[in-house]
């Protein structure tokens, strides 16, 4: 079931009420509703505003012309598609869920309180429907093994990548020795290999069943 902002914001008050910090409260939504909590800058609002008195839960009412599509229905839609696949353009949701793209960078900005980061290289992350879709596949796994022991062992598994002819020089590579007098040093411009080759691993699965009592998730 998914959670509403006004049931977040009953529970919020509560917390304030009971004396919560804003960072407590949002530790405690956190472990409530995981992915579909509310913002760290809404709750902090929110508890601001309970704190001066504020009873209602509710929003405000707009002035202006109300929005048709800036609905929780579909701010909910937008939550979903950038969870599963965070490198998606403000261009391409718009495209996808048939909303104006003006629309769906309000949501993302200031409904869903996010913004475009540059990405680093770091161990692959999953989001918490993958890692629940993770757990319920080793748990499919162990159960099928308890009837059928031989199970794994018919298990093959599969990759692909491509592979280039060649690896342009980086510019690490390529520094040379040169005296005061002596010329700089040229470098041909240098692209990507145009001709690759698609490279495909499979394993068979091994002669004994492997414990996964203690796979890691």
């Amino acid at each position: 079931r998914q959670a509403t902002s006004t049931e977040q914001r009953t529970n919020l008050h509560f917390l304030v009420r009971l004396g919560k910090t804003p960072s407590e409260a949002l530790k405690l939504l956190q472990q409530v509703y995981g992915s579909e909590t509310m913002s760290r800058s809404r709750v902090f609002e929110w508890c601001k505003r309970f704190k001066e008195g504020r009873k209602d839960v509710e929003d405000d009412p707009r002035s202006g012309r109300p929005s048709t599509t800036r609905t929780e229905v579909n701010v909910e839609r937008v939550r979903q598609m950038v969870c599963s696949d965070r490198r998606l353009t403000v261009r391409l949701i718009a495209n996808e869920l048939g909303i104006n793209h003006d629309s769906v960078w309000k949501i993302l900005t200031e409904d869903l309180d996010m913004r475009k980061v540059c990405a680093k290289m770091v161990p692959k992350l999953l989001n918490d429907d993958q890692k629940d879709q993770r757990m319920q596949v080793c748990q499919d796994i162990l159960e099928r093994l308890e009837t059928e022991p031989d199970f794994l062992r018919r298990v093959i598994i599969g990759d692909e990548s491509w592979i280039f002819e060649y690896d342009p020089e980086t510019k690490h590579q390529s520094p040379q020795c040169k005296s005061p007098s002596s010329p700089r040093p040229k470098k041909a411009r240098q692209s990507k290999s145009r001709v690759k080759v698609i490279h495909v691993d499979a394993w068979v699965g091994p002669t004994r069943p492997p414990n996964l009592t203690h796979c890691p998730i």
